[in-house]
């Protein structure tokens, strides 16, 4: 036999077996080498993720605790459902529009919808004037519900 031929015959083993040792470390256990490309992405669904049970039910204090200062002409409690601290000019000015507005009834027709860290509560209230729905935004803000503005 031709030394050029063996030579080769050799190289050719030791790169085959070279190859075959590449593959069982790559893929031990018999596993299979991956495929050369990606799997599908599952469908991914159109729908928001349900909003956390914790967020909603704060959300809804939130709104109703809007409804119960606004039905007892309370500004100092609105104040404090705000996000940032109200000045008293501000608190002082709610507080006459709310007085001059006479006897309302305020209710919260349907509960918060929440989208995220942000949610709109809907206030529905009657005065002698008229009635009116008036939305109000929430926001969570340093883990708490509150009135941005």
């Amino acid at each position: 036999m031709n030394r050029a031929f063996a030579a080769g015959l050799v190289l050719l083993g030791v790169a085959g077996t070279g190859v075959v040792l590449g593959l069982l470390l790559v893929a031990p256990d018999g596993a299979r080498p991956a495929p050369s490309s990606p799997p599908p992405s599952p469908p991914r669904s159109s729908a928001p993720p349900a909003p956390d049970a914790a967020d909603t039910a704060a959300a809804g204090v939130l709104a109703r605790a809007i409804v119960d200062a606004i039905a007892r002409h309370d500004s100092a409690a609105f104040g404090k459902l705000t996000c940032r601290p109200q000045t008293a000019e501000a608190l002082a000015r709610l507080q006459r529009m709310w007085d001059a507005a006479g006897p309302v009834t305020a209710t919260l027709p349907r509960p918060p919808e929440l989208r995220g860290e942000s949610a709109t509560a809907v206030v529905h209230v009657e005065a002698p004037g008229g009635t009116k729905d008036t939305p109000f935004p929430l926001h969570k803000e340093n883990g708490r519900w509150c009135v941005p503005g």
